[in-house]
């Protein structure tokens, strides 16, 4: 089931929606670009057992 969540972009520091698989677990990286300034933002996802905690950073 999707979930909906969110991050703060890294480079230019506007929210972005997403939306986490929860069949993929409750550990989950990956990589989306930014919905304003297109830059891509290394998703680093974890389930802290009430919904999924978002952690954003410049893909180097």
């Amino acid at each position: 089931m999707p979930f909906a969540a969110g991050f703060q972009c890294a480079g230019c520091g506007e929210w972005n929606e997403i939306v986490v698989d929860e069949s993929a677990g409750g550990k989950q990286s990956y990589v989306e670009d930014c919905q304003v300034c297109c830059k891509p933002n290394l998703l680093r996802i974890v389930w802290n057992g009430e919904g999924f905690d978002v952690h954003a950073e410049l893909e180097s």
